[in-house]
């Protein structure tokens, strides 16, 4: 049984800008994995924060837990112009994933935002929430356990058929995840390769939603892939993000030595995003029972 004091004294290391940025992301998901309202309320406290990087995070953790709570500050988040881009798109993701209909007129609205990587993000979880809300059912052999921007598409489609629908500029978005979702669960070679060629789609939202899911993969017939998008200076941040994070989930010395090189890169989310994945590195290769440590580090 976790007491409110331990869960505020998590609170507190996360919101801590004093502590290392390893120490601030475990004591996150620390919280995920506690749920509940206030863990929830320290989670929301941490959008005052000047990190990009962790206020992203904080969103997809929020969108993980799926407790409508937290659609208030993802609102919030979503609405505020001032954040950056890659933290408004997760807060929208985020609303998707926990999928009650009352968040379809704030999607809609900012479905035409100005910035494309939201205006994107709003229509696909859009395009969830909706089908959510048909009552469709689909057997998602999810092995990952993860809350996805869309359901996987239909299991008896070849690998071939789901990568033509899942490269096609012309399918719609969600229709296009679905297809990637299912390539996912599939957990072949043959289908991690295809997913790998969405890295070079003209979407940064598309490309960045790629990297998430090659991390999940961790397969490392990616790491050429990762490591040439990562390295593109001209790259969307938010996928250099997400491309150093998926490296630090493979975990082999070829992605230590590719982190390493980047953890002094002059874009602030890339920098820390190799910061975290090294403390994922480590984690990986190390007998630590559990990544989400803030309750034993409590006790130390």
């Amino acid at each position: 049984m976790v007491t409110q004091e331990q869960i505020r004294n998590i609170g507190s290391v996360l919101n801590n800008k004093e502590r290392p940025l390893k120490e601030r992301f475990r004591a996150l998901f620390t919280l995920k994995n506690l749920g509940g309202e206030l863990a929830i309320e320290e989670i929301s406290r941490g959008f005052a924060d000047d990190s990009a990087l962790l206020k992203h995070e904080l969103a997809y953790c929020l969108g993980q837990m799926q407790d409508s709570k937290a659609l208030g500050v993802l609102t919030k988040v979503l609405e505020d112009t001032s954040q950056e881009p890659m933290v408004r798109h997760e807060a929208a993701e985020a609303m998707g994933a926990i999928g009650d209909a009352e968040i379809i007129p704030v999607l809609e609205k900012y479905k035409n935002d100005p910035v494309v990587e939201v205006a994107e993000t709003c229509s696909i979880a859009l395009d969830r929430v909706k089908w959510l809300q048909s009552g469709q059912k689909v057997d998602d052999n999810n092995p990952y356990a993860s809350v996805d921007p869309s359901p996987p598409a239909d299991k008896s489609k070849s690998v071939d058929e789901l990568k033509a629908i899942y490269l096609d500029p012309k399918q719609t978005l969600f229709d296009r995840y679905r297809a990637m979702f299912s390539l996912r669960n599939m957990r072949t070679e043959e289908a991690v390769l295809a997913i790998t060629e969405g890295l070079k789609d003209s979407s940064a939202l598309f490309r960045h939603e790629v990297a998430f899911v090659l991390g999940q993969l961790q397969e490392p017939c990616s790491i050429p892939f990762l490591k040439e998008n990562l390295e593109d200076r001209l790259e969307n941040e938010m996928v250099r993000h997400e491309c150093a994070e998926a490296l630090g989930a493979i975990a082999t010395e070829e992605c230590i030595d590719i982190l390493s090189r980047y953890a002094e890169d002059e874009k602030r989310v890339v920098k820390e995003s190799c910061v975290i994945a090294l403390d994922m590195c480590e984690y990986e290769n190390s007998p630590e029972f559990q990544y989400a440590d803030g309750l034993l580090n409590l006790n130390k």
